[in-house]
């Protein structure tokens, strides 16, 4: 009874499988054996076309050998020993058996089984345990390509990123405070403003908008537009203004804007100054006096800093260098602080500053300071300009080290050193006292190509070189030259060209005689 239900369930499931794959499965074709009954053999005939028996395909005519069942033990789903061993059969016969299914002691078929069953008509037997599909990790970002170039910045960096780009969302006095524009524009309100009227008609309509620090760019302002009283009286009104002052950038451009134009009540005592004043206000009193050209004052000023433990910025010490360096009665006074600024450890003078000791310690021929100023500033990590490598060969030019000028003139041409009118004309210079024709011609014609019009020396030292080799030719050409461009030759230069006639009439004459 059990064999005969087991036969009834799968026959069904044979209808059922054969009719998903357009296959027909005929009742005569199927027996039951009872003598052996945990075996059950099914047969399937096609009834495609008017023949029984179609013709197979290739592959089922001529397989290439008995495929073997999976093992149990290497998956988990079989559970139970589903697939018995296949017999080998004959290569010479065709059987029509597509599948043997074993029945195993439970005649009851679980969803498993069926399944199994299942996809031996629809391929692939799925894989239950485990994920065949395993998920690729993303790879890890790259840090320069978190953010590339061109994304809009953060809102949080917007000001530290570009100052000019304030968000708009931003109140008006944090727009307008420290707006250059705005506050120059407050200086020209303030100097179109008739004289019997003050600087608070301008200023009360924007207190509002005004910051600490706000106005020390409108005082500087109007001390270039040469109205130290309207400066004054701006500093004033903002003492009346808490949220303005106490400000040491208004008090210090107040105090250099006096001191340039002699404005400060004198005297005043400089050593209670000094110790009650911050170092930007001394600095700024110190620049004052040094525009102004009271350079004593200033020397005081800083003695008195000097004393008080008081330290300056070095870059006073090179602008009241240089202001000294006008006056040759002074040159002592250059030398006490070329002093000062060798014991300073804390050297810092910017290439400006730097150039300018130079050229003043030139003068006073002190080769060697401006030798050793040009190595630290190179040994600091900068590179000189086109202006600190002419003064320099000037200075070696003027201690009559032509050789060692020269290797300076090639290290600018490594380095790639553009030249500018007066370079060119310090390496014109140089080339005379070397009596090198070939190079004074050429970079002479160099000065021409770079779009620069020599000056009067410049010719002065051409017309020598040419007079020192013979060309009176090429002489009297640069005298034609120097006329059309305005210049005048001097008598030095007017009794050198008729001494050279007078040689080449002489020598004309020695040959005709011959």
């Amino acid at each position: 009874m059990d064999s005969v239900l087991a036969f009834c369930k799968f026959h069904a499931f044979v209808e059922r499988q054969s009719h998903q794959f357009g296959m027909s499965v005929s009742s005569q074709f199927i027996t039951l054996n009872l003598s052996k009954p945990r075996k059950i053999i099914a047969v399937t005939r096609s009834k495609a076309g008017n023949s029984q028996h179609r013709k197979l395909t290739k592959n089922l005519r001529y397989p290439r050998r008995a495929k073997l069942p999976p093992d149990p033990r290497s998956n988990l789903f079989f559970q139970k020993n589903t697939y018995p061993s296949q017999s080998d059969s004959d290569s010479n016969e065709k059987p029509d058996v597509d599948a043997v299914v074993d029945e195993d002691d439970d005649l009851e078929w679980s969803p498993d089984e069926i399944d199994a069953i299942s996809s031996l008509f629809q391929g692939r037997i799925p894989q239950k345990p485990g994920n065949l599909y395993r998920e690729r990790p993303l790879p890890l970002p790259v840090p320069h390509k978190l953010r590339p170039l061109g994304l809009p910045t953060p809102k949080k960096h917007v000001r530290m990123a570009s100052p000019v780009l304030i968000s708009l969302r931003s109140s008006v006095s944090k727009r307008v405070y420290k707006n250059p524009e705005f506050l120059i524009h407050l200086a020209k309100e303030i100097r179109s403003l008739p004289p019997e009227k003050n600087v608070s008609e301008v200023l009360n309509k924007w207190v509002r908008f005004l910051r600490k620090g706000s106005l020390s760019l409108t005082i500087r302002e109007l001390g270039h537009m040469g109205l130290p009283d309207r400066a004054l009286q701006t500093f004033c009104w903002a003492q009346k203004h808490p949220q303005i002052f106490p400000d040491d950038r208004i008090l210090a451009s107040t105090v250099e804007i006096l001191a340039r134009t002699r404005g400060l009540k004198m005297p005043f005592d400089l050593e209670k100054f000094t110790i009650s004043a911050s170092r930007g206000v001394i600095e700024a009193m110190a620049r004052g006096f040094i525009r102004a050209g009271s350079v004593n004052l200033a020397r005081k000023l800083l003695l008195v800093a000097k004393d008080n433990k008081r330290t300056l910025d070095p870059s006073i010490h090179a602008k009241l260098i240089l202001e000294l360096g006008k006056n040759p009665d002074k040159y002592r006074l250059i030398l006490a602080l070329l002093d000062e600024l060798g014991e300073r450890d804390d050297l810092k003078l910017s290439q400006q500053d730097c150039t300018a000791v130079m050229k003043v310690c030139i003068k006073l021929e002190k080769f060697e300071i401006v030798e050793s100023l040009f190595n630290w500033f190179k040994a600091s990590g900068r590179y000189p300009s086109v202006v600190m490598y002419t003064t320099l060969i000037h200075s070696r030019y003027s201690e009559k080290k032509y050789r060692e000028a020269f290797a300076l003139v090639w290290e600018m041409e490594e380095s790639n050193c553009l030249f500018d009118l007066p370079a060119y004309h310090v390496a014109i210079k140089l080339f005379v006292a070397l009596n090198d024709l070939s190079r004074a011609v050429r970079y002479f014609s160099r000065l021409k190509e770079a779009g620069f019009a020599a000056t009067n020396d410049i010719y002065r030292d051409m017309i020598k070189i040419y007079a020192a080799s013979g060309r009176l030719a090429k002489c009297k050409e640069l005298c034609k030259e120097v006329e059309r461009a305005g210049f005048k030759l001097d008598k030095q230069m007017e009794s050198l060209m008729l001494q050279m006639q007078k040689e080449v009439g002489s020598v004309k004459n020695s040959m005709n005689y011959k």
